[in-house]
């Protein structure tokens, strides 16, 4: 026989574990910040863009993208930056090394992180091969905030993850070539395009 002594405990218990799984599973509820990657700005600044040849699912199927954009950003001095815009529930896609699917085949290595930018401050990872004159560097955005260790950031949010709507994350990259990683980044064209780039969607209404 079952004893009945601790069956409200385990009532409670079981509860609890439901909740998770009816707003991630059967709910799938998730937060509208009305933001939008694609709403970006086709000229920022002086840099002008042109999509890339990505397929239209490429994005979803790389990082469970559900709105992104990939452009080449140049100005009259012919430089020429790439960049990508991809908002996702799922985190890790985003920020588990992106640049293997971003910049594939150029092996970039993390040589570095600043806070670039003074409103708002904006931590980003920068990376470089260093053999070839490429840099790429990113930066990602949760709920209005920079996150600086994406790791520790989840880990730290994981409690209020599990019981409350989904919310995006929103990664920012920018790749340039003929650049090398001992430039000062901040005096980039790369920077340029992504602190314009963060900028421009920051200013979108919410």
């Amino acid at each position: 026989m079952i004893s009945t002594r601790y069956a409200s405990s385990v009532i409670i218990i079981i509860m609890l574990a439901l909740i998770p799984t009816i707003i991630h599973s059967y709910l799938d509820l998730k937060t509208d910040d009305h933001l939008s990657a694609q709403k970006i700005s086709q000229l920022l600044g002086s840099y002008q863009s042109k999509p890339t040849q990505r397929k239209p699912g490429w994005g979803e199927e790389t990082f469970a993208s559900y709105d992104w954009i990939e452009r080449l950003y140049s100005n009259q001095n012919g430089k020429l930056v790439r960049l990508f815009v991809g908002r996702s529930y799922d985190h890790k896609r985003l920020y588990h090394h992106p640049e293997l699917a971003l910049s594939y085949g150029k092996d970039l290595r993390m040589v570095g992180e600043i806070n670039y930018s003074e409103q708002p401050n904006i931590p980003v990872k920068l990376l470089a091969n260093e053999s070839r004159p490429v840099i790429a560097a990113y930066a990602l955005l949760y709920d209005q905030q920079f996150v600086e260790n994406a790791i520790s950031h989840q880990l730290m949010n994981s409690f209020m993850q599990l019981i409350t709507p989904r919310k995006p994350m929103t990664l920012f990259y920018v790749e340039a070539e003929n650049s090398s990683e001992k430039t000062i980044f901040t005096e980039t064209d790369a920077a340029l395009v992504l602190e314009s780039a963060i900028k421009d969607f920051l200013a979108m209404p919410l």
